[in-house]
């Protein structure tokens, strides 16, 4: 198989003209590019993303072939294509169109897929449809377009909604899904475990939410908090504290940093926050603890 293109290489395989995009948007886990194509016969690569093809202006005969035989629809505007991703495939139209392109990473469907069933998400492949009628699908590719040309306040947030909610229809009536083996009673296995240490070692500084953890483990937030249980003995939460109490008592007590500094350092809110979790679970104070670390 060639090696899979990006949705921004896709003009050097079918050459068009670009009507909108959402390349400087920020967005993750999903792109948008609108085109205006001539009547071509074209083969496109695999893709690393899958694709959904929502037809805007011009009617046209299209014929597509995948992985089977070809297909022949008449697109209307209103239609929508589906394409899998890492299938190569080849595409025959015989009018001027207008469509809009809306990609979407494995990632965020395979996630989206494993909060859906709860178990861990092995590969999410489209079927092979060339034309359906979907509001849905349809309304939330218009939105996703229009939030590119109004950049209203919140739009990441809103991009996520409307992108998690096309993944959902999705997942219910265009795609199969294969999931993992079950990994036993073990947990996270000792790579999973060994990455989501290192990640939170390097970010203990930061604010680390489940989803984010989960990520790094590359399965889904509920599944992660069971097997991150199994593994560590605690929930992730209470793991990140353990390793911020303990990051902090070593500052304490090989530095002479401030306690504000330390506090920073160490992943807390702030210094009265760290000075509420010495005292729950040390039974002291940072001050206290490190004039007695000193003597």
């Amino acid at each position: 198989m060639n090696e899979m293109i990006r949705p921004q290489d896709l003009p050097k395989w079918v050459p068009g003209d670009v009507l909108l995009a959402s390349d400087e948007a920020g967005w993750s886990n999903v792109m948008l590019r609108s085109y205006h194509y001539s009547p071509s016969e074209v083969y496109v690569p695999p893709m690393r993303d899958f694709m959904l093809v929502a037809y805007g202006s011009g009617p046209t005969s299209m014929d597509r072939k995948v992985d089977g035989p070809w297909l022949h629809e008449f697109m209307v505007p209103g239609n929508i294509s589906l394409l899998t991703r890492a299938e190569e495939s080849q595409w025959h139209w015989t009018s001027d169109i207008e469509v809009t392109h809306l990609y979407l990473t494995h990632d965020k469907l395979a996630k989206t897929s494993g909060e859906m069933y709860d178990r861990d998400i092995d590969e999410v492949k489209l079927r092979d449809v060339l034309k359906i009628d979907d509001p849905m699908l349809r309304h939330g590719i218009a939105a996703l377009a229009n939030e590119i040309r109004s950049d209203h306040l919140g739009g990441r947030l809103y991009v996520d909604a409307i992108t998690t909610q096309i993944c959902i229809q999705i997942l219910r009536r265009y795609a199969s899904v294969a999931f993992r083996e079950n990994q036993g009673p073990c947990g996270l296995s000792p790579i999973q475990a060994k990455m989501v240490e290192e990640y939170i070692e390097v970010n203990l500084d930061q604010q680390l939410s489940l989803d984010e953890l989960a990520e790094v483990a590359h399965i889904s937030s509920s599944h992660f908090l069971r097997q991150f249980k199994q593994r560590f003995g605690v929930a992730p939460h209470s793991y990140v504290v353990q390793r911020r109490l303990l990051c902090a008592q070593q500052l304490l007590t090989k530095t002479a940093l401030a306690i504000k500094q330390i506090s920073a350092r160490s992943g807390f809110f702030d210094q009265s926050h760290m000075t509420r979790v010495f005292q729950k679970h040390l039974g002291t104070t940072p001050n206290a603890f490190r004039e007695q670390a000193r003597r």
